[in-house]
């Protein structure tokens, strides 16, 4: 059952974007608007745009663009429903109940979310009794204390099959609420047991303090050594991170990247609250947007050994296109941070912190060891891949600077160097140019919506049926000066549909605002009707403008052949389209 159009209208009422959107992003007044850096794609220019009159945002990198609640959706991955409880909730708005109905996606996230409090519980409470002395042991020997172990939360599942059904069973909860939690694992033969057994379990908890999931590490030879939770309507891997609901307070302004979970607790027992870790996968470019919503600088502090460093290299591009300022930890008689603290102190680590390494100096030592520079042809070969690497830099200073670097490794003078350096650049420059002018030939890309399950099949009628839904979101009194136009007629279906749903509601005394229409169409052509609604348009000779438009896409309608024309009518319209065709080659000449 969808929720009621009033409430949503005096929802969006309450709720200013330019406020929503401040909590998350740093935004700059320029005239009637506001700007700042999207928080959904990394960038170092502002292109994320709000319009407050309107009550709209716009990223002109990404292409993202909607209203406060598809703002929330997208920004926190939420369904409708849960973005609006969001939403809701800052505003003071109790959501509307429907009894009777059978439970939807906001309901059965909020159950999951609760089974995955009351199982932290279990799991905490048993690390501290007698099933959990191995695992309490381990913790205490990995330096951990009780204040820390609290502290995150950690636990212990028992080596047994049912130990979590059994004990969530009390609570009411049934098998199939631990397998939709990922808590349980179904066997081929239909039988259901505990998915952790025998593990340390470390809490997965997302930035509002919500337990979204779990690690847990073996304490036998079993494999795999660390198990996570799988994917689940709560819980993603690819867009959460390990202690960032810890991290995100830190006052730093920089971010240490991690491995693993007991590297971040170490961390942030020794002081340094920033340590975060991505959950069992390589770094994704969602997590790098995730992280630079908080920080403007992340240090990968990866292990030592050649599957670290190969993850460090994959990760540097991703931070960076996120918008932070990538520096890299190189430790010596230490595999990974944790091991460093042992063996050194706190106090050399912030020292190591410090002095970490620029990631371009970083990757140009990683090209540098596949290369024997003391043979000239492999000198040559790396000299030209290090200056495609520093062509990339979009300083000048930047890529003398780094220029000089190369050259002094393998024995050039910086003189040669940047005229490789120049080399690179000008190849890539080319390129970009080349490309620019592609799209600058073909003006009617610029006006087609970036997705192509989107693209308009008649520009110039799109461009008009732009403009009635443009004045609707503008002012729905103008729907009364429409006459008997319907989307049927548009040529673009999600054209259609908007004006449909526009006009609707418009003619039942409710908001036309964009945000409004988010549970009705996706996020794709959410971005899309946020492009539309921003190109200029004014009620100021809507008059004259409206039976324009309206005109204009019925002739094109007609021309076209789709609108149940007789075949006199089809033949006629093709004479007139050949006359008009035919007058304009003429004009031309």
């Amino acid at each position: 059952m969808p929720l009621p159009d009033g409430f949503l209208d005096e929802l969006l009422a309450r709720t200013d974007l330019v406020d929503l959107v401040s909590e998350s992003v740093r935004l700059t007044k320029k005239g009637n608007s506001w700007w700042g850096c999207c928080p959904f794609h990394g960038e170092k220019t502002p292109s994320f745009h709000v319009l407050p009159d309107r009550q709209i945002y716009k990223c002109f990198g990404c292409g993202k663009g909607g209203g406060a609640i598809r703002y929330v959706m997208e920004l926190e991955n939420l369904p409708f429903r849960d973005a609006v409880a969001v939403l809701a909730k800052r505003a003071g708005m109790p959501m509307p109940e429907f009894k009777g109905s059978a439970p939807g996606a906001r309901e059965r996230r909020e159950k999951i979310l609760e089974i995955n409090r009351q199982a932290a519980r279990a799991f905490h409470r048993w690390l501290n009794g007698p099933k959990g002395a191995e695992g309490l042991a381990y913790l205490q020997g990995r330096g951990l204390s009780k204040a820390t172990r609290t502290n995150f939360g950690l636990g212990f599942a028992p080596d047994s099959w049912d130990g979590l059904i059994t004990e969530l069973s009390g609570l009411g909860y049934d098998k199939r609420d631990l397998l939709d939690a990922g808590l349980a694992v179904s066997s081929k033969d239909g039988r259901i047991y505990d998915r952790f057994r025998n593990r340390v379990i470390f809490p997965i908890i997302d930035v509002r303090g919500d337990v979204i999931g779990f690690g847990g590490r073996v304490m036998d030879s079993s494999t795999p050594k660390y198990l996570n939770s799988p994917d689940t309507p709560v819980y993603n891997k690819s867009r959460n991170v390990f202690a960032l609901n810890r991290a995100k307070t830190s006052k730093t302004g920089r971010v240490i990247l991690t491995e693993g979970y007991m590297d971040t607790i170490a961390l942030h027992q020794a002081g340094f609250d920033n340590a975060v870790a991505s959950l069992g996968t390589a770094l994704t470019e969602e997590h790098g947007q995730l992280l630079a919503r908080y920080f403007k600088e992340a240090v990968i502090a990866y292990d030592g050994d050649g599957a670290g460093v190969a993850a460090a290299q994959r990760a540097i591009p991703l931070l960076e296109k996120a918008g932070l300022k990538v520096k890299v930890l190189r430790m010596q008689g230490a595999k990974d941070p944790d091991e460093f603290i042992k063996a050194y102190g706190r106090e050399a680590f912030a020292r190591l912190l410090d002095q970490s390494e620029d990631r371009v100096d970083y990757r140009l030592a990683q090209l540098q060891k596949k290369y024997d520079l003391a043979d000239d042809s492999q000198r040559i070969a790396f000299l030209q891949e290090a200056a495609q690497l520093i062509s990339t830099l979009h300083s000048a200073v930047e890529r003398e600077i780094y220029g000089g670097h190369a050259a002094q490794t393998a024995g050039i003078t910086p003189e040669a160097m940047k005229l490789e350096v120049d080399r690179a650049l000008k190849g890539r420059l080319r390129k970009e140019k080349k490309r620019q002018e592609r799209m600058d030939l073909n003006p009617v890309s610029q006006v087609q919506p970036k997705a192509r399950s989107l693209r308009y099949k008649n520009v110039r009628s799109a461009r008009a049926e732009e403009g009635l839904v443009r004045l609707l979101l503008l002012d729905p009194g103008l729907a009364g000066a429409m006459g008997d136009m319907t989307g049927e007629e548009f040529s673009s279906p999600l054209l259609g549909r908007a004006f449909d749903r526009l006009r609707s509601r418009a003619e039942a005394g409710l908001s036309t605002q964009l945000g409004a229409l988010t549970e009705d169409f996706s996020g794709e052509e959410m971005d899309h009707l946020a492009q539309v609604a921003l190109q200029p348009e004014s009620v100021a000779g809507s008059d004259r403008r409206i039976p324009e438009y309206i005109s204009l896409i019925r002739s094109e309608r007609l021309l076209r052949g789709d609108g149940g024309q007789s075949p006199e009518e089809l033949l006629m319209a093709a004479q007139k389209r050949f006359q008009q065709k035919k007058a304009y080659m003429e004009g031309k000449k």
